[in-house]
């Protein structure tokens, strides 16, 4: 539980969390963008949104560790149920950043890279409140 008060035991300040939210995005970005961009150049594949949901899954599973043991460390809670929440959360999320880069790149012809920075900008606010209110409250 995130309260405003850091020297309850076993709370977590506000501000410390969403510093570990945003280096966990970090890393989970980084790990996706690097699949993502290992399958467009190296196994040279066609489409930019089959590619990205191939590596939307590896991110994805990047983030949920990070979320339930660095950013919300929600202590007792069953670890089944909150993955299955946040896998939900995350095939919602993960379907839109896909038809993002579907739009972008395979309809429109834009360059992938940048289709994913703006699929990541909806990402960020659709992750961290579904995360908070949903899967790790």
């Amino acid at each position: 539980m995130c309260v405003d008060v850091a020297d309850k035991a076993g709370s977590i300040p506000c501000k410390h969390e969403a510093m570990r939210y945003v280096v966990n995005g970090l890393l989970a970005t980084a790990v996706h963008f690097s699949i993502l961009t290992l399958n467009m150049q190296v196994f040279e594949m066609h489409s930019a949104a089959l590619a990205n949901g191939l590596a939307s899954i590896v991110g994805i599973s990047v983030s949920f560790i990070g979320s339930k043991f660095y950013v919300f460390r929600k202590y007792g809670g069953k670890i089944a149920g909150q993955a299955l929440k946040f896998f939900i959360l995350y095939a919602c999320i993960a379907s839109i950043h896909v038809g993002i880069l579907f739009l972008w790149s395979d309809f429109l012809g834009f360059r992938y890279q940048i289709g994913f920075i703006i699929a990541i900008i909806f990402q960020v606010g659709m992750s961290f409140f579904g995360n908070k209110l949903i899967v790790f409250k």
